[in-house]
């Protein structure tokens, strides 16, 4: 028995060394790339005119907030003098607390290589812990040179939460709802803040036209919101050079109309800097006093558009722009629409038009106009950033991705998401036709998103930064004592248009968990039933295989091994080509691959199988733009691969990779040469005999003749790439699985509508990967199949 088990042992090792040897990880190609990459350095004039530059991105949504918070604090009109004190010293205390030291000074340095928003923390979290729901990355994506992360002490606070983190799938499901629940309310942003900006800029139509009915500066809003949402397919990279100074403008006049209304009314407003009076604002006891804070926190809106727009500015030009000419000019504005306000009491609901000098009046609507057009924009393309995130990671179904700009790479736009937005906001404005419930839905909203961020930068501080738990729990805890009040004052205004977010986040919520969860399944249908390597070294005549002329790319998820469907098809059709390349494409947790490192090209086998394995990989911001010919891609990436193996086999590096294809020619030259009653097992349970031959390419330029294992071939590299330039002519096909996916007969209810009907719903509305890489019709190859979970 244990000489049974001995040669169990000896088989079952010498089946996993030829495994082993023909499907290595691709550490030495990953080792041959360059560190291209150079943390950036800025000079102080050019500082300063990305700070200019961000006005117009950054700071738009958080700069047209004066238009409508007042009246969002006071629906019902104001009693008394001490109210608006109060409200001030809470608005005043808010941007402090929130935007100024929170945002600014803080969670922007947790930018992902300068992008910012809910995924970018997670992509910082997949890379310090291992925590991706797909596990589809290795330690060679680890080398790429924007993928930057810590390494940590055994017995540090850190290694302990890594681990905390890694120990149950519970806790990363966990991780992603969140993140995905900051993502659906984010979006909620996109459809609230164009519908609220717009409506309380053409609001001012009916200041100076008091008879003016409501519906006429509805209908302007919708017009405009329509002309809106219609350009977005020209992109912003012909007039974005506009945002920066109607910005700026922007600010200037309300910082001005501010200050001259201190002047002017009642410069006894200023108390509200103490914060006294926002324990004064509460004692009163007032009904309203609580529920107020819905509309107060309508100040700090734009604050995690700030972070999600964050684009490519670096850090210091965002916080000179906020601490020199946002933060200033907002809190003039405030202040001086409070002074107006105390005097004149009854103008609550229009307080900003009605403060502003008669003689500047049109100009200044204008300019608000564009404002809010401008924080509309900025919104807009912060949804499809996080839309295209979202699909990246595979929490999205698939979408066109439009490239608008030949300068900027995160300039895109998304059809589909386009016209869902436009009709959601047209909605909204329509059916809401005032400020005060869209205000209260865009509030619930804000403060959701705040939350998630608060919660994502607990690990973020601890893994990322390796911050003292001190530090973290004071962040925590000011984040939270602001927040918290906030958020209980919303749930108090679900029934007065609060409802709106959390029904919008909800069905985003469903689409992208479901098409996670059944993208994750696929997932693992791959990994559990792929089959070795050896198991295609293996085929022979006896199964009637040949090899046939051309190249065949062969799409996988899998980054080792052979996918299903390829052993699906070639059982069906007994046939392979003279070339076969397996291509996985998948997404990394960084913000970009560069070119130069996007493709990695190894070689399967000994040279004379002529087969390879190319993994294209990608960052959450890379696109596959139209113009892409990826086809052309690999090809490239093949060939430059033949040519560079060929320039080392004279170094070191090629003599472990030649020792390497001499153990696997001696594993080949064992199993051909076993016992006929011995049989090996791989991932797929199949037998090996010693009948089966390995079949290697019928080379034009080696006379065409089969030739078994025990054979050797020494192709040069001139005439390898003339073999690979003739199989391309002979036709290339991209062999690509389609894989259903149903629920079991015996699986539940709630399994079943989620499978059979939602996920196969998305799946047929969504874009196919060959109309992705751009695959050409005629050369597409689909195999079908069925997956029951």
């Amino acid at each position: 028995m244990a000489s049974g088990l001995g040669n169990e042992d000896s088989n079952k090792g010498s089946m996993w060394e030829l495994d082993q040897n023909l499907d290595q990880p691709m550490d030495e190609e990953a080792g041959r790339l360059r560190n291209m990459y150079r943390e950036k350095k800025f000079s102080s004039i050019l500082v300063l005119r990305l700070a200019f530059q961000s006005l117009g991105v950054v700071f738009g949504d958080l700069g047209t907030s004066p238009l409508y918070v007042f009246y969002n604090v006071f629906p019902h009109g104001v009693e008394d003098a001490e109210d608006v004190i109060g409200a001030l010293s809470l608005i005043i205390y808010s941007l402090t607390l929130i935007p100024l030291l929170k945002y600014v000074f803080v969670v922007l340095r947790a930018n992902d290589n300068g992008q910012g928003g809910t995924f970018a923390l997670y992509s910082l979290l997949c890379r310090h812990a291992k925590i991706n729901t797909i596990p589809n990355q290795h330690r060679t994506d680890e080398e790429l040179t924007t993928y930057s992360r810590q390494t940590y002490d055994e017995n540090s606070l850190a290694a302990k939460i890594k681990r905390w983190l890694e120990a149950h799938a519970y806790k990363k499901n966990i991780l992603l709802i969140i993140v995905l629940i900051g993502t659906c309310t984010a979006i909620g942003d996109g459809i609230l803040t164009p519908a609220i900006s717009v409506l309380s800029a053409a609001g001012g139509i009916k200041v100076e036209n008091p008879k003016m009915s409501n519906d006429v500066v509805v209908l302007v809003a919708v017009v405009i919101l329509v002309g809106l949402f219609s350009m977005q397919h020209y992109g912003t990279d012909k007039v974005g050079w506009l945002f920066a100074p109607i910005v700026l403008l922007w600010f200037i006049l309300i910082g001005a109309c501010g200050a001259r209304n201190i002047w002017k009314y009642n410069n006894s407003v200023l108390k509200a800097y103490n914060p006294v009076y926002i324990y004064r604002y509460f004692r009163h006891g007032k009904r309203d006093s609580w529920t107020s804070l819905g509309g107060i926190m309508l100040s700090i809106t734009g604050t995690e558009a700030l972070f999600a727009d964050l684009c490519h500015f670096p850090v210091l030009a965002i916080q000179i722009a906020f601490a020199f000419i946002v933060f200033p000019c907002l809190l003039l504005a405030y202040t001086g629409q409070a002074a107006y306000i105390i005097s004149n009491k009854d103008h609550v609901v229009d307080a900003f038009y009605r403060s502003i000098p008669d003689g500047i009046y049109w100009p200044v609507f204008v300019v608000a106009t564009a404002a809010a057009i401008v924080a509309s924009q900025a919104t807009i393309s912060a949804t499809y950033s996080i839309i295209k995130q979202a699909l990246a990671l595979g929490c999205f179904p698939r979408v066109k991705v439009v490239h608008t700009s030949k300068k900027f790479l995160g300039q895109i736009y998304i059809p589909d998401i386009n016209w869902v937005l436009m009709i959601l906001c047209i909605a909204v404005t329509a059916g809401f036709k005032n400020q005060s419930q869209i205000g209260n839905a865009y509030g619930t909203a804000v403060v959701i998103v705040m939350l998630v961020t608060t919660f994502l930068m607990i690990p973020i501080m601890l893994l990322v930064w390796r911050s003292h738990w001190i530090l973290v729990s004071i962040f925590t805890g000011l984040s939270l004592l602001v927040e918290l009040p906030y958020f209980s004052a919303v749930i108090f205004k679900i029934d007065q248009g609060g409802w709106v977010p959390l029904v919008i986040a909800a069905v985003f919520l469903i689409i992208m968990y479901v098409w996670h969860y059944g993208t994750v399944k696929r997932y693992e249908f791959e990994m559990h039933s792929k089959v070795s390597m050896a198991w295609i070294l293996g085929l022979g005549p006896s199964l009637g295989l040949v090899r046939v002329p051309g190249i065949g790319f062969v799409y996988t998820e899998l980054a080792s091994g052979v996918p299903h469907i390829f052993s699906h098809f070639i059982t069906n059709l007994p046939a392979i080509h003279s070339v076969v390349v397996f291509v996985c494409v998948k997404y990394l947790p960084v913000y970009t691959v560069p070119m130069e490192e996007r493709f990695l090209v190894k070689r399967i086998g000994p040279k004379s199988f002529h087969m390879f394995r190319c993994v294209a990989r990608y960052g959450y911001k890379d696109l596959h733009k139209k113009d892409d010919d990826f086809e052309k891609m690999l090809f490239d990436s093949l060939f430059l691969f033949v040519r560079l193996e060929s320039m080392m086999e004279g170094y070191s590096d090629s003599d472990e990779y030649s020792m390497r294809e001499q153990r696997t020619q001696k594993s080949i030259d064992l199993l051909a040469t076993e016992e006929g009653n011995s049989t090996l097992s791989s991932n797929a349970d199949l037998s090996y005999s010693s009948h089966d031959y390995i079949v290697p390419v019928q080379s034009p330029l080696r006379g065409g003749s089969l030739m078994r294992s025990s054979g050797h071939t020494s192709l040069t590299v001139g005439d390898e790439l003339e073999f690979l330039n003739s199989c391309k002519e002979s036709g290339v096909v991209h062999i690509l699985g389609n894989t259903i996916v149903k629920a079991r007969r015996d699986s539940g209810i709630l399994k079943r509508i989620t499978v059979d009907h939602i996920y196969a719903f998305l799946r047929r509305i969504c874009r196919e990967n060959s109309v992705i890489f751009n695959v050409p019709h005629e050369s597409l190859l689909n195999v079908g199949q069925i997956f029951y979970i």
